[in-house]
Order: structure tokens, then C-alpha cells, then sequence
């Protein structure tokens, strides 16, 4: 009896293993198919809004080609695939012999059979189990594995091409032949761990699906464990302790890598859900805190902040990110019930009820990255910079062929959320919205890899979560300007001081440039008057209104108003579209022009997002007592709020209010806000360099210590009696 008991055990220790074994391996791969197919009704959800839009027909970004994967496969769709594929397996309509390296032709084919793969296993393809699609596949995967096609761009080798076939062989595998599998296995090879951020994840997921293929339950742990060491805060190129995403060096990527990697980690975290290997809570936190901590604060509703867009200014590419963003939400809410209800609230947002106020609101200021978001119920703002900490911009694969100025105070403001969408072959990139720069016919200078910084480390903001400042000391080109912002409940008040330059160029510096939503109007007589072209020169309190905002120049200065239809080729932008794809926009622009070199020249408006014509005719600017505009202070006082703000490029020496003086030791950006007796008194360091600062208020002195470490560049408060 003992024996027998002995011999039972000793099988079930040998053959459970091995059970299991392959039980996770085929779990792992269910869970692959079932999320390749989008059998998810939440999804499906997500998707019926997205399929209102027309599907893109020209893509490169990975990110929008794994959206219209989610376009439902229209039987007249396969009908035509299998239709034009020649006897050797081509297709004639692809370009076999492009050598682009942005939307790298021949990857067509690759997508094409995974989208017949697709067909033949989705029931409502129409094609389900279709021995004429079987045989489709057979033929179009063995003229891929023939051509051997290889990319000028590493990136379509080792990740596009073997991320796309992995889907299609996971889904096609029980009808591959053993040297069929074998060939597109050495395919599947040219990826391999290594890099880092983002191109690590992709790298080690085509490393994981080869391990399924493989039916390696070694490699897919091993595969699994590299891209869970990219959940992390902080170190190099990834998620940084601001909520924001680094990639190529210190640069902000939200709309490209960024987005990317929060596809990739929901789209894993889904798959390896119930299982061994799944995500852990802490693991799940991460990924929650970069959505609903970074991610929701430049979405709005269902469009993404065109300062979050990275490189890749793509056709729709504010509405396709956004969904990015959107299914990523909802496939990590299926699997952390923790934080299920924040991404609810960022889907309701941007996705089911975009005509109500937004339930995220406040000032948040990405200070790893240049960076701040102003949200208010009805509208939201931003500006982006760069410094000698942070990289502005770069271009690459003939993408971003004009972003030379992206990051040199770009002020966008939104109501509805399309003010700007596909404006892009439309803009004068000269006068993107914020930036001052010249104004020449001369070729834009083209970025690269490396992309570019503002000289300075004067960048950064000051806020309370409600009201703030972001000021940046800008030196680029020979321009030289500071250029503060000050964040309001209703408005957004724009200085600039100390523009100086030699160059024997014009110098601008622009109010709007933006798609018409409406007449463009000036109050002239106390009534509106629509306006197509207008200059003004020395004048004070200019009004205009367009669309939803209202602008107010504040100062004498020369204004240029000006509304135009423009045409203009997709091809300038980003080198991936065919150059007969243009795009007319009507435009309405308005800038600020400080001369020929102009010396110390200076600037003042208003903008007023989702108000009426009435409620800027009527809006007070009394109220707004600018105290200093030059280059070395930049001060105001909100009489109704009580609000004072400071940009010290100098040590401070500002009375802000008749019964507030404040001195500091160092420069700074100070917000001060009183409450009868009390003020309470925020401080930032910029320059993210000093230890601490001693300020006076009212000839009383206090020592303040500054956040430090990953921290410098945030807010401390200080509060004291008058």
C-alpha cells in the first residue's frame, strides 16, 4: 500500500508540472487571441465611437495602425484583399521597393495578413475558417518569408514587422506548416532584449509572443520580466515622478512613445491577467498614476493637447491618440479594480459625455518637462517649453519636418477640442500660438534626432493647484524674451518683456493662429465688427472674439488680425504622405509684430476661453493691475482675487500691493494670496538649483528650504501675518 501511495505520488510530481506548464501557455495565448479579436464589450463600446470616423488609409504611427485594427472587418474588405493578391502572393498596390523610412510601404503586406488572419477567426468576419482565406494566408506569408524585405528603419525589422506577423501566426498557428513556422520564427528572431524604455517593451513583447510560438514557458517569463521593468518612476527614459513620459533623452512624450507604452503595458496587463505572471498591484498603481495623474491632464474632450504630440503630427493624430489613450483605460480598469473607477471618469470625460463640464479640473504643472495644463470646467490651456534641462523637440524618419519652434512657449486653448485639428500643412510655423520668433520667407531650419533646448534654466512655474505662473527666460537664435503666463479661473493673462534681437528680421510674437470657428470680430463703438485683415498700432484695450474666445491686447502695440482659406500639402509635414494630399483650412490668426530688430520690446494680452461676445465686451481688466513688465521683473495683482504673482530674474524687490512688499534674496516665481491678515506665499525655484532662499515680507525675514532632489522645481508654501 505504502508503494502504491509512494508511486502515485512520485507520477503526480513528474506529470502535474508539466500540466500546468501548458495550461499557463495556452491560457497565455487564449487571452492574446481573445484581445487580437477584441472580444470585449467595453471595448466594443469605445470602438463604436471610433468607427464614426472615417479609417485612415496612410499610417504610420503603430499606435493608429493597432487602431484601425479595430475597425470591424467589412466582409467587402477581405473580398477585395483576396481578390487583388497575385498568384506569387503580392499584392500590386504595394510598394515593395519604397525605402521610407516613416511608413515603410511593404509593412502593408504584413498588416494585411493579419487582417485575413483575423477573418478567419472571427465568426462575424464572413470568412470564418475560410479554406479560400486559409489558402490567402499561405501564399502572402510564404512571398514575405521568400522576399526577405528589409527596412532602412531598424525599427520596422526588429519591431513593426514582427510585432505585426506575431499576431497573425499566434492566430493562424494550427494550420502553419512546421517550416512555415520555422521561417517566420527566424523573422520573429531579429527581435531581441535590449534598449531601453518604450523600444524595450516592444523589443521584449515580440520576444514574448516568439516564446508562445514556441510553446517556451521560460521565454515568455523571461519576456514578461523585462517589460515589467520598465514600470518604474524615475530612472532615465520612461515614466518620470511628474507623471510625465521621457524618451530620447530628457523630452517629453506623451503622444508618441508615451502613448505607445501605455498601450503596450494595458494590452499586457490584460493578457497575463490570471495567470501567473500577472502584473502585481503595485505594478498596476504605477501605470494608473501615469494615466489618470498625467495622461487625463492633456486630454480633452477626446482630443489630445497638439503640445503632447511628440514628433508625430499625423492626420487626426489629436483624435486617434486620445482613443490610444481611451482603449488603454479601459483595458486596465478590467484588471485593476483598485483604481477601476478613475479611468471611468477619464473615459467619461473625453468619450460619453463631452459636452459637460469636465470633472477634472485644477493647474498641474509638469516640471520635469516644461510644461503646464490649466483645466477649468469649461476649458483648458497650455504651454510648452524647454530649457537647457529639457529637450523642446526632435525630427526623425521625415517626420516633423517644420516643428522647429514647438517648444518655445506654444499656447493652445480649447473649448471644444478641435480648434486645431489637421491645421497642421495649414499653419505658419512661424507664429504657432505663444512663440515669438521671426518673421522671414527663409526656410524653417530643420530639427534632428538631437532636437534642440532654450539656453536658459530660468523655466518653470509657480501654482496652487487653482492659480499659477509659468515663466520662461528665453534665449534662442539670437531672440532674447521673458515670457510669463498667469493662470486664472477665467482667463490667461500673457507678458512678455526684454524682446531684443539683431538678426534684421521682423520679430513677432503670436496671439491665435487657429481653424475659423466663427467670424473673427473687433469691438469697435462698442460693437462687434467683423473683420477679415486689420492692423492696429498704438492702442490700448484691443478686443477681439472668434470662436468661443475672446483676446484682449492690453498694451500699444502693432496688432495684425487676419482670417485666410489656406491649402496645404500633408507631404511638408510629415514625409510619409503621398504628395497629392493636401488639406484647406479657413484660419484665423492674430499676432504681436515688436519691428525690426526690436530692443527691449514688451507684450500684454488676455485671452478668454468659452466666454460670449457680451462677456468680453464686458470683462473689466481694472481688476488686473500689472505692477512690473520688464526683463527683470514681471509682477501682477488681482484686486478681486487678492492674488499677487512674481517673475524675479533678478532678486526680488517688488512692493506687489499697497500693503505687501516682498524681497528674496535669489530669482524665483512667487504666488502670494491674501486672506485678511494672513498671506500664504508659494514659491518655486525655476532654475531647479538652489537649496533654499531667504525672502523678506514687509521687511520681516524667513528662511525657505526648496524641495530637492526629483522634486526640484515643485511649490512650498510659506504662510505669515501682515
Amino acid at each position: 500500500m505504502k508503494k502504491t501511495l509512494f508511486r502515485v505520488f512520485l507520477f503526480l510530481l513528474i506529470v502535474t508540472p508539466a500540466y500546468s506548464y501548458a495550461d499557463e501557455i495556452e491560457t497565455i495565448k487564449q487571452n492574446y487571441i481573445s484581445l487580437l479579436l477584441s472580444e470585449n464589450e467595453r471595448e466594443q463600446q469605445l470602438v463604436n465611437r471610433l468607427i464614426v470616423f472615417p479609417k485612415e488609409s496612410a499610417v504610420s504611427d503603430q499606435m493608429v495602425v493597432e487602431l484601425m485594427d479595430r475597425y470591424r472587418i467589412a466582409p467587402d474588405d477581405v473580398s477585395l484583399l483576396l481578390s487583388t493578391l497575385q498568384l506569387d502572393g503580392s499584392w500590386k498596390d504595394v510598394d515593395y521597393e519604397s525605402q521610407n523610412r516613416s511608413g515603410w510601404l511593404p509593412k502593408l503586406h504584413v498588416e494585411r495578413i493579419l487582417i485575413l488572419a483575423k477573418a478567419y477567426r472571427l465568426p462575424s468576419s464572413g470568412y470564418f475558417e475560410s479554406k479560400e482565406v486559409e489558402n490567402a494566408i499561405h501564399k502572402s506569408l510564404k512571398y514575405w518569408i521568400d522576399k526577405k524585405l528589409v527596412s532602412p528603419n531598424w525599427w520596422h525589422n526588429q519591431i513593426g514587422v514582427p510585432k505585426t506577423l506575431g499576431g497573425a501566426l499566434i492566430l493562424f498557428e494550427e494550420k502553419l506548416s512546421p517550416q512555415e513556422k520555422q521561417d517566420a520564427l527566424v523573422i520573429m528572431s531579429e527581435a531581441k532584449f535590449r534598449m531601453t524604455g518604450q523600444n524595450k517593451v516592444w523589443l521584449a513583447g515580440n520576444v514574448l509572443v516568439r516564446g508562445l510560438l514556441e510553446n517556451n514557458l521560460d521565454l515568455v517569463k523571461s519576456a514578461r520580466d523585462t517589460i515589467a521593468s520598465e514600470i518604474r518612476i524615475g530612472e532615465g527614459e520612461g515614466i518620470k515622478l511628474d507623471n510625465s513620459f521621457h524618451q530620447h533623452g530628457a523630452q517629453q512624450q506623451f503622444g508618441n512613445y508615451g502613448a505607445a507604452y501605455v498601450s503596450s503595458m494595458s494590452f499586457w496587463a490584460q493578457m497575463f491577467g490570471g495567470t501567473s505572471i500577472a502584473f502585481d498591484q503595485s505594478q498596476l498603481n504605477i501605470l494608473s498614476n501615469l494615466i489618470n495623474n498625467g495622461y487625463s491632464h492633456i486630454l480633452w474632450n477626446g482630443y489630445m493637447d497638439i503640445n503632447a504630440l511628440g514628433r508625430q503630427f499625423f492626420r487626426k493624430a489629436q483624435i486617434h491618440k486620445a482613443f490610444s489613450v481611451g482603449f488603454s483605460s479601459v483595458m486596465l480598469s478590467e484588471v485593476d479594480t483598485v483604481n477601476e473607477n478613475r479611468y471611468k471618469e477619464l473615459i467619461r470625460d473625453n468619450f460619453e459625455t463631452r459636452d459637460a463640464p469636465a470633472s477634472l479640473t485644477g493647474l498641474y504643472h509638469f516640471w520635469m518637462s516644461d510644461m503646464t495644463v490649466q483645466r477649468r470646467p469649461l476649458w483648458m490651456a497650455s504651454v510648452k517649453m524647454s530649457s537647457d534641462r529639457v529637450i523642446g523637440a526632435e525630427a526623425g524618419n521625415g517626420d516633423n519636418l517644420k516643428g522647429y519652434y514647438l517648444a518655445d512657449g506654444a499656447t493652445y486653448t480649447y473649448v471644444d477640442g478641435d480648434e486645431y485639428l489637421d491645421i497642421y500643412p495649414c499653419w505658419d510655423w512661424r507664429k504657432l500660438p505663444g512663440i515669438t520668433s521671426y518673421e522671414t520667407n527663409t526656410p524653417l531650419k530643420q530639427l534632428s534626432w538631437g532636437g534642440y533646448n532654450n539656453s536658459s534654466n530660468f523655466v518653470g512655474n509657480v501654482n496652487d493647484g487653482k492659480f499659477g505662473l509659468t515663466a520662461m527666460d528665453f534665449y534662442r537664435d539670437g531672440i532674447t524674451a521673458r515670457k510669463a503666463w498667469i493662470f486664472t479661473d477665467d482667463y490667461l493673462l500673457c507678458l512678455g518683456a526684454g524682446i531684443s534681437a539683431d538678426s534684421g528680421c521682423v520679430v513677432t510674437t503670436s496671439i491665435e493662429q487657429q481653424v475659423k470657428k466663427g467670424d473673427l470680430l473687433q469691438l469697435k463703438n462698442n460693437a462687434w465688427e467683423k473683420i477679415n485683415s486689420s492692423e492696429f498700432s498704438l492702442q490700448n484695450d484691443i478686443r477681439f472674439f472668434s470662436g468661443k474666445k475672446g483676446y484682449i491686447i492690453l498694451e500699444p502695440s502693432k496688432e495684425k488680425a487676419l482670417v485666410e482659406s489656406r491649402t496645404g500639402k500633408w507631404s511638408d509635414i510629415m514625409n510619409m504622405y503621398p504628395k497629392d494630399m493636401v488639406e484647406n483650412k479657413d484660419v484665423v490668426s492674430l499676432w504681436i509684430d515688436h519691428g525690426i530688430n526690436p530692443r527691449n520690446e514688451a507684450y500684454q494680452y488676455l485671452i478668454l476661453p468659452a466666454k460670449s461676445e457680451e462677456e468680453v465686451k464686458q470683462f473689466n481688466i481694472e481688476d488686473i493691475k500689472i505692477v512690473h513688465n520688464t526683463k527683470e521683473i514681471q509682477a501682477v495683482w488681482l484686486a478681486k482675487e487678492s492674488i499677487g504673482f512674481v517673475a524675479s530674474y533678478l532678486p526680488a524687490d517688488v512692493k506687489i500691493s499697497k500693503n505687501i512688499h516682498l524681497k528674496s534674496s535669489d530669482t524665483g516665481l512667487f504666488l502670494i494670496k491674501q486672506n485678511g491678515k494672513k498671506l500664504k506665499i508659494t514659491i518655486s525655484d525655476p532654475t531647479q538649483q538652489l537649496e533654499s532662499m531667504k525672502i523678506e515680507i514687509n521687511k520681516k525675514k524667513y528662511l525657505v528650504n526648496l524641495p530637492q532632489g526629483d522634486k526640484r522645481g515643485t511649490s512650498v508654501d510659506l504662510e505669515v501675518s501682515l
